[in-house]
């Protein structure tokens, strides 16, 4: 099986290394029928490490380790964003900072950046990237990443989701990520990919 080559998590208590309110709520959401105890690093007001790394995964392992190392705790960390192909990928790791200004971030601004960048390229396709990194106090970590393929959209729809869901139709819908219920969203986004393998690998769900 495969758990037998991941550690199990099997402490009673998990920080979320992020200061992203959406984006902790998400988590939590997805983590609720663990039946553990979530906290965040906003929570702790833990600070946020430099995002250095040169993939999802290495920025993902960077916020964790910060993470577990400030707070002693057994921490999971996401680092995510929207690749899309006419922008040779971007702006993926940099996601979040496309959304930097100087009162904090403001995705408003990066999903018109991301429009104005397209310009009028006929390629609409994107992706949904999310990369965890699970780590222990004693330095151990897992890592997991899920991908959802999509397309850029315009102008922005729905007021649900957070960052660049109001732009990013998955294939097959014909709602955005920011018009899909929460709950469906849960189901089937990049986030939920990741968490399913990292669930299977490292978790004994609860009965029921």
């Amino acid at each position: 099986m495969m758990s037998d080559i991941y550690r199990q998590f099997s402490e009673d208590c998990l920080l979320v290394a992020s200061h992203n309110d959406g984006k902790v709520k998400e988590i939590a959401a997805l983590l609720k029928p663990l039946k553990i105890s979530i906290m965040s690093s906003k929570q702790l007001g833990l600070p946020e490490p430099i995002e250095d790394g040169k993939t999802f995964i290495d920025n993902a392992v960077l916020k964790a380790r910060s993470a577990c190392e400030n707070s002693k705790l057994p921490s999971l960390a996401d680092d995510s964003g929207l690749a899309v192909s006419a922008l040779a990928g971007r702006p993926g790791i940099f996601s979040a900072r496309w959304a930097e200004t100087a009162t904090g971030r403001n995705f408003q601004k990066a999903i018109y950046k991301v429009h104005r960048e397209m310009g009028q390229s006929e390629d609409r396709s994107a992706e949904f990237i999310c990369a965890l990194a699970l780590c222990w106090p004693d330095g151990h970590i897992e890592c997991f990443q899920g991908k959802i393929c999509g397309t850029i959209v315009w102008p922005p729809r729905g007021t649900t989701g957070f960052g660049y869901d109001p732009i990013f139709q998955a294939i097959g819908d014909n709602v955005t990520f920011s018009e899909i219920d929460p709950i469906e969203k849960q189901k089937k986004s990049h986030r939920a990919i990741a968490f399913n393998k990292m669930v299977d690998a490292c978790f004994n769900l609860p009965d029921g």
